[in-house]
């Protein structure tokens, strides 16, 4: 069965029908990935469609062939032209596989950030989905400061990652970013730009940091709709956001790898 290209909504998927547009639901989710599309073109689909198989295995979703017949359904149905940021779940009341279609947002080069680290408030911080809620709040509070975004610490005040996107700093000519084994989410456009640092020879860090220690520091928040936008400002505080000298760079190789869909 050939899926229909799906222009905007939300969509349920079944083994039999397919994706069939369904009312917006606002259910819980156990399982949420997404990524930019533009103009049939997207990056690292294999490793969220990785992510998200994995994490729907985690938590006793459908089965994997099931998985699979859904995400082939899925990329189908991505529009080829245009800007879209699609966004799969699986849903925590029913176990029910969905497509959200959403045309993209306006991508930005730069970001401002609170300058007050946020105690972490996610329950599965390694689970894309069922804390989205939860962090949208924590970015409302964070424009309320004039800030699009906040940063993520424990306890302790370790830097771990941003409401909706990995930290990495540098420090020097080393690429820093937080340790695996803190409760951090794994990031897909994290992945690619360390593997990318590694393949080229740049040393790469795993590094304890508070919010106060990435004074003067290029700092980055990388995810997969914007890519990397570095910090432009530090709001509500005194830290210091450094000229962003190597994202320009690095921005331009993420377009690079950009890959075209399959034919559908």
């Amino acid at each position: 069965m050939t899926q229909p290209v799906i222009i905007e909504g939300l969509s349920a998927w079944s083994p039999d029908r397919g994706l069939t547009p369904v009312g917006a639901s606002e259910g819980k989710l156990l399982v949420a990935d997404s990524w930019l599309v533009r103009d049939g073109r997207v990056r690292g689909l294999e490793r969220h469609q990785e992510r998200f198989l994995r994490s729907c295995g985690e938590v006793g979703g459908p089965p994997p062939h099931h998985l699979l017949k859904f995400w082939r359904d899925m990329t189908d149905a991505l529009p080829r032209t245009g800007e879209w940021f699609p966004r799969v779940e699986l849903a925590a009341d029913s176990m029910e596989l969905r497509l959200l279609m959403r045309q993209a947002p306006p991508l930005d080069t730069g970001v401002r950030v609170w300058a007050t680290g946020q105690s972490d408030p996610r329950v599965v911080p390694r689970r894309k989905g069922p804390d989205l809620d939860t962090l949208a709040k924590v970015r409302r509070r964070a424009s309320h400061e004039g800030a699009e975004e906040a940063v993520l610490v424990t306890p302790t005040g370790v830097v771990l990652e941003a409401a909706t996107a990995s930290v990495l700093w540098w420090e020097d000519d080393t690429l820093c970013l937080p340790s695996p084994i803190l409760p951090v989410l794994p990031g897909v456009t994290l992945a690619l730009l360390q593997e990318q640092a590694l393949h080229t020879g740049i040393r790469v860090a795993h590094r304890e940091r508070t919010v106060t220690e990435l004074d003067g520091h290029e700092v980055w928040l990388v995810n997969a709709l914007h890519g990397i936008r570095p910090v432009t400002a530090w709001m509500g505080g005194l830290l210091r956001a450094a000229p962003a000298e190597r994202a320009p760079e690095w921005r331009a190789w993420l377009e690079k790898i950009m890959e075209s869909l399959p034919d559908n």
